[in-house]
């Protein structure tokens, strides 16, 4: 009797296995930095908002690791926001953190930014997995 066949030679991959599976090592601790970075604006950061017209600006502050995270995450989670056609969005640095702004012309979408408050606008948008993937 031959040989069995593996699961490679029934199922043969679809792709070639390369580094987006494996990423070097070096790679994979940026993304760990990437998700300590959420874990510390997520559970640390503190969050006071002000109402504007046509959406709030949320001032953002935190200390040490956080400061950094809130730094890290904050204007580039903006810049994405900022190129959906609901709202505008908005990233200001000071030395205690930072201040964003999300506003909208329509009443509906001022009631959704408010609804999603600062931790569901940090989480909304379709580039969170391909970032993973670019860090990694």
């Amino acid at each position: 009797m031959g040989r069995l066949p593996t699961v490679p030679d029934v199922f043969p991959p679809l792709w070639p296995v390369s580094e987006a599976f494996f990423p070097p090592r070096d790679h994979v601790s940026a993304l760990r930095d990437n998700l300590v970075d959420m874990n510390a604006l997520t559970l640390d950061a503190m969050v006071t908002e002000e109402p504007r017209d046509g959406g709030p600006s949320m001032i953002v502050t935190g200390k040490g690791k956080t400061l950094q995270a809130i730094l890290h995450m904050v204007p580039a989670h903006a810049a994405e926001l900022d190129k959906m056609p609901a709202w505008s969005a908005l990233a200001a640095i000071n030395q205690d953190g930072v201040v964003l702004t999300v506003t909208s012309p329509d009443e509906t979408v001022q009631t959704k930014i408010k609804g999603l408050g600062f931790f569901g606008l940090m989480a909304t948008g379709s580039h969170h997995q391909a970032r993973r993937l670019a860090i990694a």
